[in-house]
């Protein structure tokens, strides 16, 4: 609170393979903290062995002219008398109060939108915290007391690297009564070198008194999987014409929409020249087909040289449009002979021609001797 003092609590741990042996801990206090004497910012732990922690208090005073906010104090530490000093800031809240009510804050529900994250995507955590009180007084130790709840304070951290949160804390939320709830929103954003699986967010929560303060573990998840293009028919142009066959899957672990792929081939024409899928649930298979034609003034009809096939898949995860490019299909011509048979037809026909004329000569004969 503004005007009085605060305990601040140190834990320090060694998390090297070596025993330390003499380690000391520093605050270094800015406007508006101050300590009542210099000679109470160092505290000595002692030796520390590997895989130990150790706890120090100190006592600061919050100037009564501060303005409510988050403030930063550094705190450094040091493992022996010549070692060097190493430091950290960590934000304090200040201007808090205390309220004598009994309700309680409860994490009910936390919705991601998308509900699986890709690299590089931006989107939403909405966090519902209820009071869980189910009465408007409380009785204890004969004493009667209300059962609001107060959120003072909503704050969402990442815990790991590749998660960022764009959003300043939230502050001063009001009263929630007996059962009422409130949704946060927080906007998020997932970096490009996230890895996959799932990354672990932290929201504090400060309520009506530092005993109803509380800490929320909020999972993120975050999966690479898109969408793959399968090429379902042997990819070949007979004559300069085909018909290409292609499955297209969704390996993500959610929905994906505006699903699109389009063709691209040198001197090939598709149609349609995009087709539009649209939504994709997960692990869902489509099979989608493309008229291939060759251009008359390309090399295509003549070459019996493969061609290069590009395909493109265009998808949307949440607000967050993505591509996939598939480069290594390529598109066989082949030329069919038709004079073998335009040869057969003829002949056919000369021999249907002979076989009639004889039997008009024969019919003319038979009736010359009658």
């Amino acid at each position: 609170k503004i005007g009085e003092y605060l305990t601040l609590t140190v834990q320090v741990e060694n998390i090297g393979g070596d025993k330390a042996d003499n380690v000391d801990i520093e605050i270094v206090p800015q406007y508006p903290f101050s300590l009542d004497s210099q000679a109470n910012a160092v505290k000595n732990v002692g030796a520390l062995n590997p895989g130990r922690t150790a706890t120090k208090e100190f006592y600061l005073f919050v100037d009564k002219n501060a303005q409510k906010g988050v403030r930063s104090i550094d705190i450094r530490t040091k493992t022996g008398k010549d070692s060097p000093w190493s430091e950290k800031s960590f934000d304090i809240r200040i201007g808090t109060e205390t309220f004598n009510s009994k309700g309680t804050v409860e994490l009910k529900e936390v919705v991601s939108e998308p509900q699986v994250f890709m690299p590089g995507d931006r989107g939403t955590i909405t966090v519902t915290l209820t009071n869980t009180a189910t009465t408007p007084t409380v009785t204890i130790d004969g004493s009667d007391f209300d059962t609001n709840a107060r959120i003072q304070a909503a704050v969402l951290r990442p815990l790991s690297d590749g998660i960022v949160v764009l959003d300043a804390p939230y502050g001063d939320m009001g009263i929630l009564g007996p059962g009422d709830s409130i949704k946060l929103t927080f906007n998020v954003k997932v970096t490009e070198e996230a890895t996959d699986g799932t990354h672990n967010l932290e929201l504090a929560i400060e309520g009506n008194s530092f005993d109803y303060n509380s800490r929320k573990n909020i999972p993120l998840k975050v999966d690479s999987s898109n969408i793959k293009v399968i090429p379902s028919k042997e990819l070949q142009i007979v004559n300069g014409e085909s018909t290409l066959e292609f499955d297209v899957a969704n390996t993500h672990p959610n929905e994906f929409n505006s699903v699109s792929i389009k063709p691209e081939a040198e001197g090939i024409r598709f149609f349609p020249a995009e087709y539009f899928i649209g939504p994709m649930n997960p692990d869902e298979l489509f099979t989608i087909e493309f008229n291939a034609v060759a251009d008359d003034s390309s090399d295509t009809r003549e070459t019996s040289e493969p061609v290069n096939l590009t395909l493109s898949a265009s998808y949307n995860n949440g607000i967050n449009k993505h591509e996939n490019i598939v480069s290594n299909l390529y598109i066989q011509p082949v030329e069919e002979s038709t004079g073998s048979s335009s040869n057969l037809l003829i002949q056919g026909l000369l021999l249907a021609f002979i076989a009639v004329v004889g039997i008009l000569i024969y019919r003319k004969k038979k009736k010359s001797k009658k």
